[in-house]
């Protein structure tokens, strides 16, 4: 399958392609800003898959000419697409009066606008597909009616947005063959969870999720089309 993931580079994302490249001969199209980290793992799967296929690309999804210049390597790269997984995040755990407006926008720019504008771009490439999925990994901070907490007010809100988004789509695009979902995550150990709380521990490891998402990806079926689906892996 030809799969695209943003985030790819660490965390769930870096441990999403591991296990793609444990069950198959695939290709993936890998977008993250740091192209080195993103090197290292195409060397690590090639160990475990030497059959796989890698396309990497540099891009800060905050920064809308790095996602513009990737969208276009994207589709000169391939004309087809079975997978792509909306996975990079930005999350800035700090007070609603004390976020500036840069952060707060960045949120949005990585955690909305970049999934649906890439979404939107990659909609030619997944019609090619017979059975294409578009995963977009929420959060159960944006899942409605969630116990909330303070300092995550915009990344929840961004998160929401994109949950949102996932049901208009897949009523948008329903008489296609591309199913849209919508992972609503718990707290998962992952190194932008760390960063935000950095005295908390998650009760699920990165390569936990990532098994349950690669799991889910392959056996989607089309009556789960435009779900939200609240994901708490104990």
């Amino acid at each position: 399958m030809n799969i695209l993931l943003t985030g790819a580079s660490r965390g769930i994302g870096r441990a999403i392609v591991s296990s793609f490249c444990r069950d198959g001969d695939h290709s993936f199209f890998l977008i993250s800003r740091d192209e080195k980290s993103l090197l290292r793992l195409k060397e690590k799967c090639l160990t475990i898959n030497p059959h796989c296929s890698f396309f990497i690309y540099s891009s800060d999804l905050g920064n809308s000419a790095d996602l513009e210049f990737s969208i276009d390597k994207i589709k000169k790269d391939t004309d087809v697409l079975d997978i792509l997984i909306n996975n990079a995040g930005s999350l800035i755990n700090r007070s609603y009066t004390d976020l500036s407006d840069a952060e707060m926008r960045e949120m949005f720019e990585v955690n909305y606008f970049a999934p649906a504008i890439l979404t939107r771009n990659m909609i030619p490439l997944l019609k090619k597909s017979n059975k294409a999925r578009v995963i977009n990994i929420g959060s159960m901070g944006g899942y409605q009616g969630s116990l909330k907490f303070p300092g995550l007010s915009h990344y929840s809100a961004s998160k929401s947005a994109l949950a949102v988004l996932t049901e208009c789509l897949a009523e948008e695009f329903k008489s296609s063959d591309i199913l849209f979902t919508c992972l609503a995550l718990g707290a998962v150990q992952t190194e932008m969870f760390t960063e935000a709380f950095p005295n908390a521990k998650a009760p699920v490891s990165p390569e936990e999720m990532a098994d349950y998402i690669v799991n889910f990806a392959q056996t989607l079926q089309k009556d789960m089309n435009g779900k939200i689906i609240p994901v708490l892996l104990k």
